[in-house]
């Protein structure tokens, strides 16, 4: 089959605002120009829908319910029928874009459906318990009806891997957290990385640099609480949410950490080009900040576990083209122990090297890895 002539739909999760998932929607929509979306919410702007070019953006019924975007992340077991009922029946290919319900979506025999996993769902699998402990629903009325729910999910979720022709995984770590759950071999295609809106910037200052969104799984708390003890350290930490208030708290007697608040995109930027290292505590699947932080030449100082181990080369593996220094624990110790050692050899670990490794996930290769893997489903089907 030509991908030329084909009728193609893209399904995506939902469309809530433009982050990372939207970015890599944008991208499929590069490589099949014109395609068919569908989508069980959308809640985006006229204007912020531009990105994905002429695509007819198609919502689930859950779109309409009264005052939905308040309450949508709540509809699982809802978002699994809606998925099922959306008629594809015309289309020759399929492909998902999905973290948690859209490889769900029913194909027939005569077509094909490749599907991107960013992640099979955290909540429902390796991370219930964690998300149950979080939420308050491991106990009681409520975290019984929550896990019965959890329970139906996963027997949905496991099912729905039987309808994919052929995986892709956003990382390595997904790749065997998707054999893991779904017992299916999947082909690692990074996410794409807007290299180009980062400019490269050679000269460093004396600070270093954190910024997330600031809830609990991104760890602020604990780079926060490691500059405490690196009194000779300036750390400048941009962004707000729900854990500001604690990570004021924890700095408020500490004159070396400036906490910046919500910052634009531009300046957003301009502190990562003169930042001599970002700091990056969280565990994500990828994490596209720190391959944005190498783009401007800039070091990563992260927590050796999920993506990290695979976006940033670390000074223990590779002196020659270190990009940044890995801690082993989700510590302050640990972390304070690592912005020494990134003292210590911060002049081997060149901007130069940084930039030439946020290059490898330019959007770029992601379309091209996605023709090639699409292509090749074609051919076993043909």
């Amino acid at each position: 089959m030509e991908t030329k002539t084909l009728k193609v739909a893209v399904i995506h999760d939902w469309l809530p605002l433009i982050a990372g998932a939207e970015r890599v929607l944008e991208q499929i929509l590069h490589v099949f120009p014109g395609a068919d979306v569908y989508t069980l919410f959308d809640f985006l702007r006229d204007e912020e829908r531009k990105m994905f070019g002429s695509s007819k953006i198609t919502a689930s019924y859950l779109n309409k319910l009264p005052g939905v975007k308040k309450y949508y992340r709540k509809l699982l077991l809802p978002c699994t029928k809606a998925i099922e009922d959306f008629d594809l029946s015309s289309y020759d290919l399929v492909v998902s874009s999905s973290h948690a319900v859209a490889k769900g979506v029913i194909t027939g025999p005569d077509q094909v459906h490749v599907a991107y996993v960013h992640s099979p769902a955290r909540y429902a699998w390796d991370l219930t318990h964690q998300y149950l402990r979080q939420t308050n629903l491991d106990r009681g009325v409520k975290g019984y009806l929550a896990k019965s729910m959890l329970h139906k999910f996963r027997l949905w979720d496991y099912r729905t891997a039987n309808g994919v022709d052929h995986f892709m995984a956003n990382s390595d770590y997904i790749r065997r957290r998707i054999w893991k759950v779904y017992r299916r071999e999947a082909e690692v295609v990074y996410p794409p990385v807007d290299i180009a809106r980062f400019v490269y910037h050679e000269t460093k200052e004396g600070f270093f640099l954190a910024a997330s969104r600031m809830v609990p799984y991104k760890r602020i708390d604990l780079i926060a609480q490691a500059f405490v003890k690196l009194t000779d350290q300036k750390l400048k930490i941009i962004g707000d949410g729900p854990e500001m208030s604690k990570i004021q708290d924890i700095a408020k007697d500490a004159p070396n950490i400036e906490l910046l608040g919500y910052k634009d995109n531009a300046a957003m930027v301009d502190h990562m080009q003169r930042a001599k290292a970002f700091v990056f505590a969280a565990e994500e699947d990828f994490g596209i900040v720190p391959v944005e932080a190498q783009a401007c030449g800039t070091p990563v100082i992260a927590y050796g576990a999920g993506g990290a181990l695979e976006t940033v080369i670390g000074y223990e593996q590779d002196h020659e083209r270190a990009t940044g220094v890995f801690f082993p624990e989700q510590t302050a110790d640990a972390l304070a122990q690592a912005v020494q050692k990134f003292c210590d050899v911060s002049d081997i670990i060149r901007p130069e090297n940084c930039r030439a490794q946020a290059e490898k996930f330019s959007p770029e290769i992601f379309r091209e890895k996605v023709c090639n893997v699409v292509e090749n489903a074609l051919g076993r089907k043909a």
